[in-house]
């Protein structure tokens, strides 16, 4: 067995290889299953990260298990504000090392954080014991992102089923806090773990990332005057004056979206900015006008805006929304940024790493790779941003992310773990798999 070069990938190899994901794709789907199963929620990531850690230790890989602590990271500029408990924020990463190092090193990305199932009844089955119908695998966190953690590490796999392994040195990262923070990606690079290139298989439908929004979380604490309801006039209700702020809010969320014309890959995109009011919690006694509410609101912005200029304008946008009110104008609302607080990015096209990838998923799929945007966040923007990696999301095909039945094409699966397979190869080039 030879060796072979960065860029040049014999097509006996690329057969080999592809041929190795189909054999072992029984596998890959039954560990996607099992990992699926764990339902690793915020708080709960050590669920899926001790399985993780366990498939890379048998791998072979050097397995870097460390809990994601706030001093570590909190001096970074791509930090967001933590207001949870870290106790079970655990990253797992998993470094090959090859024997020589002639090729050109690499990421690969994913998270097994997963976001709230909500209410039970309403998915058609149990969210964490994930079924199979036809093409479709169904499951919390089976799309975003468990089935493509899954493929890099089985892509990684068809390698050495093949007879090599990558000549340059790669980092399997499985990560936390994607779906609140960044902040498990961003402590992947503070721990020093870089490389010539970053794939992060979130799925994408078989399409590359072009561009990434910034989003923000914020809560805002709105105060009331409470009195019995019998005389609810002569009080002020926390909970309709907050839904007054979420009025002005989505009056900027528009003048916000009527910017678009001015950034690089947003211009044709219907409503690239989203405010959400996604939580909302408020008063004591139906029969007493409450004195509190808060509500939790996520919103997006542009690439080339800085968090801390979207903080301003929210800021203002309630302090100008209290001014007139006959209560918050004494007792004005409070601001906390309580969770993402990113920069976006455009990636710049043409990159080595992208060309690599647009060979790779032309040979697979017989079609060209083309482009999207993403209206959200992605754990991309550590590498692009705060490294100068070039960073390609690319990955299956899923639908229903974050809502109830959510699931995953199988096939796209298949597609997308060879075409980040041959991907490896031509990226790091091969040598003989180590005796």
């Amino acid at each position: 067995m030879t060796a072979s070069a960065p860029g040049k990938l014999d097509p006996d190899l690329a057969k080999r290889i592809t041929d190795a994901v189909d054999a072992a794709f029984d596998a890959q789907i039954e560990f996607t299953k099992e990992l699926v199963s764990r339902p690793s929620i915020r708080g709960q990531e050590h669920l899926a990260q001790d399985l993780m850690a366990e498939a890379m230790a048998k791998r072979g890989y050097a397995v870097d298990r460390w809990l994601v602590r706030e001093d570590d990271i909190k001096h970074h500029e791509g930090f967001s504000p933590i207001k949870v408990d870290y106790s079970n924020a655990w990253n797992v990463v998993g470094t090959h090392r090859p024997r020589n190092e002639t090729g050109r090193s690499l990421v690969l990305n994913g998270h097994v954080d997963v976001v709230p199932e909500g209410p039970l009844d309403m998915w058609t089955s149990h969210p964490y014991q994930p079924r199979i119908d036809g093409d479709w695998m169904y499951g919390r966190g089976a799309g975003d992102m468990k089935a493509g953690v899954v493929s890099n590490m089985f892509a990684l796999d068809a390698l050495k089923a093949a007879g090599v392994q990558p000549a340059g040195r790669v980092h399997l990262e499985s990560v936390c806090e994607e779906e609140s923070t960044g902040n498990g990606a961003l402590a992947t690079l503070v721990r020093g773990y870089t490389a010539d290139a970053c794939l992060i298989s979130e799925p994408s439908s078989g399409h590359v990332n072009r561009a990434v929004m910034g989003v923000t979380w914020f809560r805002v604490h709105v105060r009331g005057f409470p009195v019995h309801v019998a005389t609810a006039g002569s009080g002020s209700n926390a909970i309709l004056a907050a839904y007054d702020l979420m009025k002005d809010l989505k009056e900027l969320e528009a003048r916000w979206n009527a910017k678009k014309g001015e950034t690089k890959n947003y211009k044709d995109a219907k409503h690239p900015v989203n405010l959400n009011v996604g939580k909302i919690v408020g008063g004591d006694w139906a029969s007493s006008v409450p004195a509190w509410c808060t509500f939790d609101c996520r919103v997006s912005y542009f690439p080339g805006f800085k968090p801390q200029e979207m903080a301003r304008d929210i800021e203002d946008t309630i302090r100008k929304a209290s001014a007139n009110h006959p209560f918050l104008s004494n007792s004005p609302p409070e601001v906390e940024f309580n969770g993402f607080f990113t920069e976006g990015y455009d990636l710049e096209p043409g990159s080595d790493a992208e060309l690599t990838l647009a060979r790779q998923h032309e040979a697979v799929s017989g079609a060209k790779l083309e482009e999207r945007i993403a209206t959200a966040y992605i754990d991309s923007r550590v590498f692009v941003l705060y490294a100068g990696i070039p960073c390609l999301v690319y990955g299956a095909h899923a639908e229903n992310v974050h809502g109830f039945d959510e699931r995953v094409s199988i096939q796209s699966i298949r597609e997308s773990t060879k075409a980040i397979a041959l991907f490896i190869a031509d990226w790091c080039g091969t040598e003989p798999v180590a005796a």
